[in-house]
């Protein structure tokens, strides 16, 4: 009897255990995902050089050169989350179409309980995440 209680008391640990890592990892994505969000908006802000001499369509002109730097230098301004290890401005930031701000960013994920284990074995939890934003003239 005493072994059929231990095991089921490890299970409902492993449970709760992989429930809060679970959980925190969603939550590092949501934050992640409000950096990416805000770093495009501020990208789609900005208005490339070049329109000067191309003029306006029927949305802010960017390139992908500004949406990168503007990209950079916002989440160079914002605090990390405590949730984050690491972040940075991922390959795919830029524009497709010269109207809209890609902006994709990855980092690692620190997981509370298991996240000390993770690293010493070698491995960690890596977030990507992509906004697009879009600055309409109309």
């Amino acid at each position: 009897m005493t072994l059929l209680v231990l095991g089921f008391t490890v299970v409902a640990i492993l449970l709760i255990v992989g429930t809060v890592a679970v959980t925190s990892v969603q939550l590092s994505r949501m934050r992640l995902l409000d950096a990416a969000d805000g770093a495009a908006l501020d990208a789609a802000d900005a208005l490339d050089l070049g329109a000067y001499r191309r003029g306006l369509g029927d949305a802010v002109a960017v390139s992908s050169t500004t949406v990168r730097q503007t990209a950079v230098h916002y989440l160079a301004e914002r605090p990390r989350p405590s949730s984050m290890l690491a972040w940075q401005v991922a390959p795919g930031t830029g524009t497709t179409d010269g109207q809209t701000a890609v902006v994709r960013l990855t980092g690692r994920a620190d997981l509370p309980l298991v996240g000390g284990l993770l690293r010493g074995l070698g491995g960690s939890v890596t977030i990507t995440v992509e906004s697009r934003a879009r600055a309409n003239l109309e």
